[in-house]
Order: structure tokens, then sequence, then C-alpha cells
């Protein structure tokens, strides 16, 4: 599992943008940057729309006035799931990137095998990500929200 000073795998993640799809370099999205990321096991599944998603949503001003350039959602999901997610949930100030393949996902060692339930899904996380190096990682434990949500990573920037 990736950890605090290590540098973030070599990716692509997709973003839904004006109804195409759009793939992003990791490098792109995070060398240079200092970035926050929240990962979840996924779009429209309870916790994660009652609670994780729109703790950011509500707090992405607080964030990025701390110095944050982008905040991102990630799941194993696709591309299409993640943008209507995202606009179901006002989430304007944040992006909602798919790993569809779970690729990414992988090459951190944040996955899980959820079997019947989704297959291969990101277990629960926050991390706060400079110059494409982790500076802080919080990993839920299983069926736990408690160390990912947006107040958690505010009281560490």
């Amino acid at each position: 599992m990736i950890k605090v000073n290590d540098k973030l795998p070599q990716g692509e993640l997709q973003q839904l943008v004006d109804g195409s799809v759009t793939s992003h370099s990791t490098s792109d999205l995070f060398n240079g940057k200092k970035v926050v990321i929240f990962a979840l096991p996924g779009a429209f599944t309870p916790t994660c729309s009652a609670a994780h998603l729109p703790g950011f949503v509500v707090n992405a001003d607080t964030i990025k006035a701390k110095g944050v350039d982008s905040i991102i959602c990630l799941s194993v999901n696709d591309a299409f799931v993640m943008g209507a997610w995202g606009q179901a949930q006002n989430a304007d100030e944040v992006m909602m990137l798919a790993d569809g393949d779970g690729s990414f996902t992988k090459a951190m060692g944040l996955g899980k095998d959820t079997g019947s339930f989704g297959g291969y899904r990101s277990v629960r996380y926050a991390m706060i990500v400079e110059d494409g190096v982790v500076t802080s990682l919080q990993v839920e434990q299983p069926k736990e929200f408690k160390v990912s949500s947006a107040e958690s990573v505010l009281a560490l920037l």
C-alpha cells in the first residue's frame, strides 16, 4: 500500500466533460500542485452519497482557501456514472474522476474485492498530495467513516 512520502504511480483517470470522456494523466493532475484526493467504494452508495462526497462539496471553498489547487473524488466506476453522481450532488468544485479499470487504485494498493457487491473497488480514504508526493494518507477501516471526511482533511491542512 502507498504511504506518506511515496510518489503517486503513473496512471490515467477519466472525467466526463460536456458529455464526452476526457482522460487526465496523474502527472498533469498532481505535479506542481497541492491536491486533496478522496476515494470511496462506489458512486450513489449510502455513506458515499449521504456523507463522504457532501462533506467535500460543502467544504470545498474552505479547503481551497488552505492552498489546495483541486479536490478530486475518485472511484472505480466509469466516467458517466461519476459525472451523473457529481451533477446529482452539486459537486461543481470537486473533480469527479473515474478509475474505470481500477488500475490506478491497484497500483496504490488501495483496492479490495467486494465480490458480488461490485467486484474490484477502492477502499475509503483521503490523502493530501503535494507535487505528486503523498503528504497525508487517511485510510478507513472496513465499514467505517471517521478519518477520511472533509472535516478530518481540513484539520490536516
